[in-house]
């Protein structure tokens, strides 16, 4: 299982926010471009890069550094945040991303969705699947709709997509541990998992991985890193 290291961007800074509020934001260092290569370093396979501006009003202040990010660090990197559209796809990818992360398109216009595979391959595009309370989460997470974890997946699964992001956004940042019960219901569609939210020690991590059977093949984890919860390095040596 792949441990993916979070960098979450938000006016030029490297922060966390717990359960994706801004008024519970830290920030841990103005250099993102720093702490890529300092994951990197640490042994990172791939690191997963969010544009918190992006997701939450739709501003692309934070593009030059997701750049640098791109070819500061020889791993592939993932990029969401605001990506609402074509154009938005095409300017991720031409930043040196391998990955685009769609969340909110993937619930109002899907379409968008179906071309982007169309246009890059499946491999290429990670949906994110935001979810409260079994519903899900769109616009930075700030507005809960009644669209439901599940029906979702079996749409998104229909028009190709193979990959996705699963948050429990309440566990975000709260050390609470994965949702291990959503993580198995979803475990059943089919799709490649990486799961994310609520990492707060190593055994997280052990247990997730006794997932690996059924598609869950990477996590994302945050806080914990950037608390010292644990080191990275132990990380990835436990769970490769």
């Amino acid at each position: 299982m792949i441990v993916i290291p979070a960098i979450d961007i938000r006016q030029g800074n490297s922060v966390r926010l717990k359960q994706g509020k801004i008024d519970a934001e830290t920030i841990y260092s103005t250099d993102p471009v720093f702490i890529a290569k300092l994951w990197r370093a640490k042994g990172a396979q791939r690191i997963h890069v969010v544009d918190l501006d992006g997701a939450f009003n739709g501003m692309n202040i934070n593009k030059d550094i997701i750049r640098n990010i791109c070819e500061a660090v020889d791993v592939p990197i993932e990029v969401g945040g605001g990506i609402r559209d074509m154009d938005k796809i095409k300017e991720v990818f031409d930043m040196g991303a391998s990955y685009a992360i769609l969340g909110t398109v993937a619930v109002y216009n899907p379409e968008i969705v179906r071309k982007s595979i169309d246009k890059y391959g499946p491999e290429k595009i990670i949906v994110a699947v935001d979810a409260k309370d079994g519903r899900i989460a769109i616009g930075g997470w700030k507005d809960i709709t009644p669209v439901e974890i599940l029906g979702l997946v079996k749409r998104l699964k229909e028009i190709g997509v193979e990959e996705i992001l699963y948050t429990d956004i309440s566990r975000d940042g709260m050390f609470m541990g994965p949702d291990f019960a959503g993580i198995k219901r979803l475990s059943e569609s089919g799709m490649r998992i990486i799961a994310s939210g609520g990492v707060k020690t190593i055994d997280d991590l052990i247990e997730l991985k006794k997932y690996e059977r059924n598609g869950v093949f990477a996590t994302v984890v945050g806080s914990a890193l950037y608390t010292n919860d644990f080191k990275l390095e132990d990380a990835i040596k436990k769970v490769e």
